[in-house]
Parts: structure tokens; C-alpha cells; sequence
């Protein structure tokens, strides 16, 4: 397996700031694609993942899948994206139960660390960073996240596995 590889280390300064970070990382990704977003409540995951959907003229509106567990959006031209939300599952064998075109789609896992281990050798890891203290970590958890405020966020995107040993972002 290739050692894990920095390909992108940036601060994103806004909402909108995130979905552009979210077509841009649409543009490198194809079917059996497997990527997972790490960071707290409010962070911007699903507005990341908004931008990546809207890059792939994905069919629905993308938002935040954390009481069906799963959506699937079909696009216009490509691999559907299937977006998770693993947040409220116990034991990384509910992930498996989902049933999920691993192969054939384009799957973003929110909050998917620890249960995605084994499902690929190669992974796409988005962590989002907010700073502590920040107007994020107490009453804007509990909004939308288009009603969270702007702030900075340091985004780290790692690959491992040899999918991701050529890749330029």
C-alpha cells in the first residue's frame, strides 16, 4: 500500500470558499472513488460536499444525510455520488448494511473514520479543521450548515493508496 500523500493543505475562508474546494476535488474523482470527511459539527462537510455534487451535475438537492443514513444522486454525466452519514451508527458493520455501490458511484462518507477501514486501500481523507473558541463550537452546531457563519477552516486532503500516488489538486 502507498504511504498516505498530502495533496492539499489550505485555509478556507468561506461557505462558499468550501464548495469551490468541493468542485475542485470533483474534478480528480471517478467511479470507486471512497472519500471521507472528518471534522466537528458545523465544519462544512455537506457544504463541501454540495460543491462536489454540483461539479458533477448531481440530481437532489445535497444535504446532510444524518437521518437516512444514505443518499444516492444520479448526475448528468458520470458516476452516481453517494453521500453518508455515518454519525449516528454504532459499529462499522451497519455501514456494510447499507448496501452501498462501492464500485460503481462515487461514495463520500461523513464522519467515516473507523468505519470505512477495509472497504479500500485507497482513500480519499478530507479533514476540516475550525479553529477552538470559534462561533462554531457551541449554538452554531445546531444550525444549518448554510446558516453557519464564515470563518476560517484549515482543510488537510490526504491520500492513500496507490489511486491517489499521482494525483495533483
Amino acid at each position: 500500500m502507498t504511504e498516505p500523500r498530502v495533496l492539499v493543505d489550505t485555509t478556507v475562508a468561506t461557505t462558499e470558499g468550501m464548495g469551490e474546494l468541493g468542485a475542485r476535488l470533483a474534478g480528480v474523482l471517478r467511479a470507486g472513488d471512497l472519500v471521507v470527511l472528518t471534522g466537528p459539527l458545523g465544519a462544512g462537510k455537506t457544504t463541501l460536499t454540495r460543491g462536489l455534487g454540483a461539479a458533477l451535475g448531481a440530481r437532489g438537492q445535497v444535504s446532510s444525510p444524518t437521518f437516512v443514513l444514505a443518499r444516492t444522486h444520479p448526475t448528468t454525466s458520470g458516476p452516481d455520488l453517494v453521500h453518508v452519514d455515518a454519525y449516528r451508527l454504532s459499529d462499522p458493520v451497519e455501514l456494510d448494511d447499507l448496501d452501498l455501490d462501492w464500485d460503481g458511484s462515487i461514495v463520500v462518507v461523513e464522519w467515516g473514520r473507523g468505519f470505512v477501514d477495509g472497504i479500500s486501500d485507497d482513500v480519499l481523507d478530507v479533514e476540516i479543521v475550525r479553529a477552538t473558541g470559534s462561533a462554531g463550537d457551541s449554538a452554531a452546531d445546531d444550525l444549518d450548515p448554510d446558516d453557519v457563519p464564515d470563518e476560517p477552516r484549515r482543510v488537510i486532503v490526504t491520500g492513500t493508496g496507490s489511486r491517489w500516488a499521482d494525483v495533483r489538486l
